[in-house]
């Protein structure tokens, strides 16, 4: 009798066993994909280079044109990823300069000139309308909140998502994992079942893969992939192949 139990008990034990195994071994389904918004979903319709003259010339500071570029801004940009407004970026460029304009006004110049130059990838707006039938979509953008929360107005995408998290509203902007990490709490989804859209290969594909989303790739022209992504995509074709690529992640 003795003998008999051991066996069944042994046989129950190998069963699990192989049930355990054989889930290890399952596909990872991906219920919930977040997007970044600049250069991902909208683009400028003018470069950024020309839109940062025109907010330092109607900003009261046109002798900085040449003195001030987009690299520079991107510096200061880095620097406050948590501000509130773009003043403190346009306070640290002014720093070095001996002129007399207001960041306050430089600030309200460049987000006017970005805002409205935006404009949506082709066929995105049905895009994300289609795939929250089947996921959960949610928003990542790193940006103030005054900046990025007037593009979402501009653009009338603030109920277009499950979830919109900015980067000045947190301790922390992408690629932190602080950033990703408010993201999945706002899609209520683990990090292996989402997937992260994005252009950046560092703050959206690379902050993304360490926090342990899957990544796709968003390339614009002349755009070299990620090593990090799981997949690519074209921008011009986002709307066209997003669906089939998350299907096959």
């Amino acid at each position: 009798m003795r003998s008999t139990a051991w066996r069944e008990r042994a046989d129950r034990r190998a069963v699990v066993a192989v049930f355990i195994r054989s889930r290890a071994h399952l596909p990872v389904v991906i219920r919930a994909v977040g997007f970044d918004l600049d250069d991902t979903l909208a683009v400028p319709e003018r470069s950024r280079t020309r839109l940062l003259a025109d907010a330092l010339d109607a900003g009261g500071a046109p002798e900085l044109t040449g003195a001030v570029d987009r690299a520079a801004y991107l510096d200061a940009h880095a620097n406050h990823r948590t501000a509130d407004s773009r003043v403190p970026v346009f306070a640290e460029l002014l720093d070095p300069h001996d002129v007399e304009a207001d960041p306050v006004d430089l600030a309200d110049a460049y987000r006017e000139a970005v805002t409205t130059a935006l404009v949506p990838v082709p066929g995105v707006r049905e895009l994300v309308a289609d795939l929250r039938e089947t996921y959960r979509v949610g928003l990542l953008t790193n940006g103030p909140v005054r900046a990025q929360s007037a593009k979402l107005d501009y653009l009338g995408w603030w109920d277009a998502f499950d979830a919109v998290h900015i980067s000045g509203d947190l301790p922390a902007g992408k690629p932190d994992g602080r950033a990703f990490a408010a993201l999945l709490g706002g899609l209520e989804s683990d990090p292996a079942e989402t997937a992260f859209v994005g252009d950046h290969p560092a703050e959206d594909v690379r902050g993304a893969a360490a926090a342990g989303l899957r990544t796709v790739h968003v390339l614009g022209e002349n755009d070299d992939p990620a090593p990090e992504a799981d997949a690519t995509v074209a921008r011009e074709h986002l709307a066209r192949d997003l669906p089939g690529i998350l299907r096959n992640l």
